[in-house]
């Protein structure tokens, strides 16, 4: 395997307030809060890997998929044992289904609470 010049520390999701995510990625993800700037426009989770952390953007426009004119600029798939129970229980945390399903058997677009997409994957690698 390559040797990381930079290895990755975090992935960032910009979103109106974040304190209104953080119980959501912690129950979906199974982090927990590491670190909060004083005025908590950014709070970082871990506990899986990189963090994931929360930045407050101002002007915040959530994105509209798959046709903008909001479009997304990147998701998260995240791996799911049983799909259909993994749905359920992301939308008892707060998720919806995206209406648009281009193959609901295989991976599920879902929708966080202020309209992040990211979708419950069972395609893995052999």
């Amino acid at each position: 395997m390559p040797h990381a010049l930079a290895p990755l520390a975090s992935i960032s999701i910009d979103c109106p307030r974040p304190d209104d995510l953080v119980p959501f990625y912690c129950a979906l993800l199974g982090l927990e809060e590491y670190f909060a700037t004083p005025d908590r426009g950014v709070i970082c989770l871990a506990g899986a890997g990189p963090m994931l952390t929360l930045m407050r953007a101002e002007e915040y426009t959530p994105p509209q998929w798959p046709h903008g004119p909001q479009h997304a600029q990147m998701h998260l798939d995240l791996a799911a044992e049983d799909l259909e129970a993994t749905v359920t229980a992301a939308i008892g945390i707060g998720a919806r289904e995206a209406d648009v399903q281009p193959d609901p058997s295989a991976w599920r677009v879902m929708l966080d609470p202020v309209g992040h997409p990211f979708c419950l994957t069972a395609v893995r690698p052999d």
